[in-house]
């Protein structure tokens, strides 16, 4: 006959089995995909604030800074790929994959937008009315290999600016620089 210390002793194993086993089930099945779920969403979200700050801090050097004439804004482009804060799939704005437009526009009277063309004022400041930067094709592929997941795809992001100075820096006590766009050094 068993005793009543012993039947105890073995019915109690039993349970600590049964709960640690419990518990690795839950802990493998919910605890570890909800925690790496919250990690990539706030992941993303991180990077979705820095996609927009850069957006916003190219629109506020594209006002501020020479646009060129030809359409290219190879100022901005260039200073938006050096200047991509720290942040995930950083190579696809260095590299452009992100897709970085800027576009110049001339504002009429009742407030439409006109893409900026060329001048055709006369000689006198020849600078668009506003700008606007965006960011058209970034994709989130930060999990995409790892949990063979496939890349977000972003919305597009974009900001839109009245133009400043425009880089034109006047010097009252000589009208000759007048319309001479100045680039800054320190861009």
């Amino acid at each position: 006959m068993i005793s009543p210390r012993l039947r105890a002793s073995a019915s109690k194993c039993g349970r600590s089995g049964q709960a640690a086993f419990e518990f690795a089930l839950l802990y493998s099945a919910v605890i570890l995909p909800l925690t790496f779920m919250i990690v990539f969403v706030a992941e993303m979200i991180w990077t979705w604030h820095s996609v927009v700050d850069l957006t916003r801090a190219g629109a506020q050097f594209a006002a501020t800074h020479c646009w060129q004439s030809d359409g290219s804004a190879s100022n901005v482009l260039n200073w938006m790929q050096t200047h991509v804060p720290p942040m995930i799939d950083q190579q696809q704005f260095q590299t452009n994959a992100a897709g970085i437009q800027v576009q110049y526009f001339t504002q009429a009277s009742d407030g439409s937008l006109t893409p900026m063309t060329g001048c055709a004022d006369g000689g006198a400041i020849c600078e668009p009315d506003v700008v606007s930067v965006a960011v058209t094709s970034f994709q989130f592929t930060r999990f995409s290999s790892f949990f063979k997941l496939g890349a977000v795809i972003m919305p597009p992001f974009t900001t839109t600016v009245p133009m400043e100075s425009g880089g034109y820096q006047v010097d009252p006590t000589n009208p000759a620089t007048a319309g001479t766009c100045v680039a800054d050094a320190a861009q």
